[in-house]
């Protein structure tokens, strides 16, 4: 028995396809999902979203939204979203370095609304990594 699976942006269809195993990164921590899964709707983080399917792991970089689960069927509605195999490491890394520099200018306990998006782009450029090398 598998799952249906549906990863979608605003600009596209990320992923449509069948896993037997998929594992979300939610708000609340990881959550895995197997077909006869209870039915729920979940906000989603930035992270990285992995699906099995005969026996291979796929891995999914997601930039927070929400995922509803019914009736074995993933419906993930996501921001942005890149397919691990597809991210070029290089620019995510790139990415996370300038992040991190901006981040060095700012004090502790600052809250500016430029620390705030770098902060941001730090988690989406460790996701994007996370997924490319998974």
């Amino acid at each position: 028995m598998a799952i249906s699976l549906k990863v979608l942006a605003p600009n596209k269809n990320v992923y449509q396809g069948e896993a037997e195993e998929v594992i979300l990164p939610s708000t609340t921590g990881q959550l895995g999902i197997l077909p006869g899964h209870i039915s729920l709707v979940t906000a989603i983080d930035i992270g990285v979203l992995r699906l099995r399917m005969n026996s291979q792991w796929k891995s999914i970089a997601l930039m927070g939204g929400f995922a509803e689960i019914e009736s074995d069927e993933v419906i993930v509605l996501v921001n942005n979203a890149e397919i691990g195999s597809e991210i070029n490491v290089q620019t995510a890394e790139q990415d996370l370095k300038e992040a991190k520099l901006i981040i060095s200018k700012f004090s502790e306990n600052e809250k500016s609304p430029e620390k705030i998006k770098a902060l941001k782009d730090i988690s989406k450029a460790e996701a994007r990594i996370q997924a490319a090398k998974n």
